[in-house]
């Protein structure tokens, strides 16, 4: 009798902005087990721990083995099947969040090969992914610790990727003023400020950003700060004006106009609409 199990979580409420667990869990699989064909709404990783199987993926076919990882990218028909004589293994992390394409891109997962073989260090992605099911839970403590130990797995792809500097610039870039937008938003920085942190002109961070999440650097920051007040809309009786202070709004009034512009509705408004759910 084959000894097959699976484990698995998925989180109830994704409640980080920047970068979220959805799902997370390991299976050794029946022979032929299949997924698919069918696509995600988030970005889901698979490390092959032993056996081998097949993903299907825009016409190809890859077939991969142990120490092999595949990414899933979200609205993507994709299919994957254990191997009918040494079917795999595997564990895998679902994510989402503002964060993720661009971390994505300075690995070496690609839309057109969406494989690593043999991946360098693989006993440690391993490892870590086992490590955010270990952390799982659905209070916020929970969410929090998970995400911590996904930026480490991911930062894993990250050490080992082999690309080189030159298609790599801009997504550097990008990242670079990310950490400085998430390190800082509460205050009242401004464009000139993450572009000077980056050590670029600002009609050269524009065109970074423009050509890795095709939006501005401002629209980034705005849709930031954006996010972090709806957890503090949801999450604490701060005033509105409290809270456009500690997101860096110096006026309440214009962080009200922001907040409509991006949600429909005033931030009291979304109060009280997550309040009545």
């Amino acid at each position: 009798m084959l000894n097959n199990y699976k484990n698995s979580y998925i989180v109830s409420e994704k409640e980080l902005v920047s970068l979220s667990v959805y799902n997370v869990g390991f299976q050794k699989c029946d022979p032929l087990y299949q997924w698919g064909p069918g696509i995600r709404d988030h970005y889901l990783i698979h490390y092959i721990i032993s056996g081998e199987g097949y993903y299907q993926v825009n016409g190809y076919k890859f077939h991969l083995n142990a120490g092999d990882c595949f990414l899933v990218y979200p609205n993507t028909e994709v299919s994957y099947y254990a191997d009918e004589h040494n079917p795999w293994e595997y564990a895998w992390v679902g994510f989402t969040g503002s964060d993720a394409a661009s971390i994505l891109q300075a690995t070496d997962f690609t839309k057109t090969s969406p494989v690593i073989e043999n991946t360098p260090d693989g006993n440690a992605l391993r490892n870590q992914i086992l490590k955010i099911y270990d952390a799982r839970g659905n209070e916020f403590e929970h969410a929090v610790e998970m995400t911590g130990r996904l930026y480490t797995t991911l930062a894993i792809l990250m050490h080992n990727a082999q690309k080189t500097t030159d298609t790599n610039t801009a997504q550097s870039y990008v990242q670079k003023g990310i950490e400085y937008i998430t390190a800082n938003y509460s205050y009242p920085i401004t464009v000139e400020d993450i572009a000077s942190y980056v050590g670029l002109s600002r009609s050269h961070l524009f065109r970074s950003f423009q050509t890795v999440l095709g939006i501005s650097p401002k629209e980034y920051l705005t849709d930031f700060r954006i996010k972090q007040s709806c957890i503090l809309l949801e999450r604490s009786d701060l005033s509105i004006t409290a809270i456009a202070n500690s997101i860096g709004f110096d006026n309440s009034l214009y962080f009200s106009k922001a907040f409509h512009k991006e949600k429909g509705m005033s931030p009291k408004e979304y109060r009280n609409a997550k309040k009545c759910r």
